[in-house]
């Protein structure tokens, strides 16, 4: 590697020297317009000479370690989102029965489970757990208008 890098920069050298010793005793004008063009190329071709060599044919890339990297951090990823997704559901889930509740004129404390939808994706409210006063009304709305039924409810103090 070191002699390859040696060689490389030898060449450069020389074409330089070369091309300086050339436009020395060039005249002015158009021959020297025309020898500075073409000294240029001869020195891109030396810069360039590693790369022009190099077979690209034999240059294989292992990504299979980064592809695997990205598949984990996607699923990973992925899975936060859905528990963050879970979170907020379940959230808003208990918001809108205590609200409901409040309207009732019940005084109670919700905590929402969520589950994975059947599509796999959407996170669904499932079970709810209530402390306070037991109301039936309160019970059928949550069956009713979230499809959480009576035996996913748990009512902590007892029903009335």
């Amino acid at each position: 590697m070191i002699g390859a890098v040696r060689s490389w920069l030898t060449s450069i050298t020389a074409v330089t020297l070369i091309l300086t010793v050339v436009q020395t005793f060039v005249p002015e004008g158009t021959v020297k317009k025309i020898t500075s063009f073409t000294g240029g190329l001869l020195l891109l071709a030396a810069l360039l000479q590693p790369v022009l060599k190099t077979d690209l044919g034999r240059l294989r890339l292992d990504v299979s370690e980064y592809s695997e990297a990205i598949e984990a951090r996607t699923a990973e990823l992925n899975a936060a989102g859905k528990e963050e997704l879970a979170g907020i559901i379940a959230g808003r889930t208990a918001a809108y029965i205590s609200d409901k509740a409040d309207a009732l004129g019940l005084q109670v404390t919700v905590r929402v489970e969520t589950r994975t939808g059947e599509d796999g994706e959407i996170p669904l409210p499932d079970r709810v757990e209530l402390t306070g006063s037991y109301s039936r009304d309160l019970e059928d709305y949550m069956a009713r208008e979230l499809g959480i039924p009576a035996e996913r409810q748990v009512w902590h103090e007892g029903k009335n």
